[in-house]
């Protein structure tokens, strides 16, 4: 029987962090798309309540505040909302700031996520030729971020939603330069519809063996202002009880239950059996449940509504089969773990947003870990996420 898990010091091989993000640096896209796009490409807006994203010359904003968090006790929560890039930690877009916080929070190697485009690539713009500049810009950028820090950032892309030639594109550009996942923020065809389209997208994920991750925020209709109208008030999200029952709803897999259903019941798995979702930032406790009332739902109407002839074999065979999901602090879902694939999940820190310890992440793990076999938890905290991804290149033990 494995020795059971009592303390962070009993790691002994890497922790690969599933979630991580960067905060882009204020000029990416000013100094890197087409002048003719500078006026409408995303630029950071300083305000009196702190610094505010601006997309497509004010269509859509959104404040800086609870992306760069880290360090900070939740009593500053509340002036980091008032202030941006002046008081974040560098980490969020410094190669060997980050590489340095990482090294203070005991974490070896991150799967990197952005903190502007979570919400989509069509936040840039719905204009094509504008998104796609904006998509490759953001792509070029993270490489470089990468470069140099000996393999432990791991880069991942994002996916236009400006139609599927574009999205088949982008995937294979992402592949050959270098990226170890894509982030898609609907179907390929650009919509929350999926497509028989979609299939050349798919079909190259599955055989590349590339991970397409979804995570919390995206996958959702657009709440942009509409094209000539201007975002009005975009702090008043982020205020109130409300904002903190809808960040409960989101953490707790609320927001992502629609998403899966969507995809899991798209006909896509049907064709492409091994092909590779990952959901991200939702936590794991409602898989079980939402798994159990889908193969009921499933039994019951499958003949009723033809369902049958989309889809064999239960939901739940096909989600523990090619679904893959990331955690921060769910000690319900680690109980229980044993109702999912236990290969298939993998825990994370949000670094630099508010969901992260940093740098305390070890005390965080002793709450979630304690009392599970040791050799669980690594699967969550390294094989997992180094097997998913392919990160060969990451050592079994800290001294190998």
């Amino acid at each position: 029987m494995s020795a059971i898990f009592r303390d962070a010091y009993s790691i002994d091989y890497p922790i690969v962090d599933s979630d991580a993000h960067v905060n882009e640096p204020p000029e990416l896209w000013q100094e890197r798309v087409p002048a003719k796009w500078k006026d409408r490409a995303p630029k950071v807006i300083h305000s009196e309540k702190g610094d505010l994203w601006s997309f497509d010359e004010g269509r859509e904003k959104w404040p800086v505040g609870l992306t760069a968090t880290a360090g900070l006790s939740f009593f500053e929560f509340n002036a980091m909302s008032k202030g941006g890039y002046a008081e974040m930690r560098p980490g969020s877009f410094d190669t060997d700031s980050r590489l340095s916080d990482m090294d203070a929070d005991g974490i070896y190697a991150q799967l990197l996520y952005p903190s502007v485009t979570l919400k989509g690539a069509r936040i840039y713009s719905e204009e094509p030729a504008l998104q796609l500049a904006c998509v490759r810009a953001y792509n070029d950028w993270l490489l470089e971020f990468c470069d140099g820090s000996n393999g432990r950032l791991i880069p991942q892309a994002i996916i236009p939603t400006t139609g599927v030639s574009d999205a088949v594109a982008e995937l294979e550009g992402a592949m050959k330069a270098g990226h170890k996942g894509v982030i898609i923020s609907s179907f390929p065809n650009g919509t929350l519809d999926p497509k028989e389209e979609d299939d050349a997208f798919w079909q190259i994920a599955q055989e590349a063996n590339l991970p397409v991750a979804i995570h919390i925020g995206s996958f959702l209709p657009s709440q942009a202002a509409p094209k000539g109208k201007q975002a009005t008030n975009p702090g008043a999200l982020w205020t109130g009880l409300r904002f903190v029952g809808k960040a409960a709803w989101t953490k707790s897999g609320g927001q992502t239950l629609g998403v899966v259903c969507d995809v899991l019941f798209s006909g896509v798995f049907q064709k492409f059996p091994r092909l590779k979702i990952v959901l991200v930032e939702a936590n794991i406790g409602w898989i079980p449940t939402l798994l159990e009332q889908a193969d009921d739902m499933f039994r019951r109407y499958r003949w009723y509504t033809g369902a049958v002839d989309e889809m064999n074999g239960m939901p739940s065979d096909v989600f523990h089969r090619q679904f893959y999901s990331t955690f921060m602090l769910d000690t319900v879902g680690v109980e229980l773990r044993h109702r999912m694939n236990l290969e298939h999940i993998m825990w994370s820190t949000d670094y630099p947003h508010s969901g992260c310890d940093w740098p305390d992440s070890r005390i965080t793990l002793e709450r979630v870990f304690r009392g599970v076999p040791v050799d669980e938890v690594k699967l969550m905290l390294h094989t997992n996420c180094k097997k998913l991804y392919g990160l060969d290149h990451i050592p079994d033990t800290l001294d190998g």
